[in-house]
């Protein structure tokens, strides 16, 4: 018996809330800083912004220690299959921010040598815009990102565009 078979009540409604809320609150990123985002990332995670009160204290070294990638600057053709064995390595439900408009679609560097968008190598759950865009900008993108967990799918990664949670149960008829 899979969970979309239990009925929505109350019991089950608060358990959904609950994980949730526990997703939502304990974010933990992997860093993928590519470029000059990727100093505002780290001032974003330094004292002045203090990502540790949204649970995000450690940026983590290691992709399955993290479930939020943040890729921070231009990508390159050479550093896309990286970024994509980092994402697969990454544990269910992972999300992606894509920080700046070079990560987000390739910028004013539209030649051969660097991807034209991150989302052509993973699935971009949100876009941070700017060049580059600042700890604030980030932080906004970050409690999107937080609004998006609180509101959406738990089970099921999302149809239309791949991102979110991709947990499956066995037996569930998917």
């Amino acid at each position: 018996m899979g969970l979309e078979d239990l009925s929505h009540n109350f019991i089950t409604g608060n358990l959904e809330t609950l994980v949730k809320w526990a997703r939502r609150n304990s974010v933990w990123p992997a860093t993928f800083g590519l470029a000059c985002c990727a100093i505002e990332m780290m001032a974003t995670g330094a004292a002045n912004y203090d990502l540790a009160r949204f649970g995000m204290e450690v940026f983590r070294a290691s992709p399955r220690q993290a479930d939020l990638m943040i890729v921070a600057g231009r990508l390159s053709q050479k550093m896309a299959p990286v970024l994509r064995q980092v994402y697969d390595q990454m544990m269910e439900p992972k999300w992606v921010i894509s920080m700046g408009v070079c990560a987000s679609s390739g910028g004013m560097f539209n030649n051969y040598a660097l991807v034209q968008g991150v989302d052509q190598v993973v699935p971009v759950d949100i876009y941070v815009p700017g060049c580059p865009p600042g700890p604030q900008t980030l932080m906004h993108g970050i409690i999107t990102l937080h609004e998006l967990i609180r509101t959406g799918e738990i089970m099921q990664r999302r149809q239309s565009s791949g991102a979110g949670a991709g947990l499956t149960l066995e037996g569930a008829g998917r």
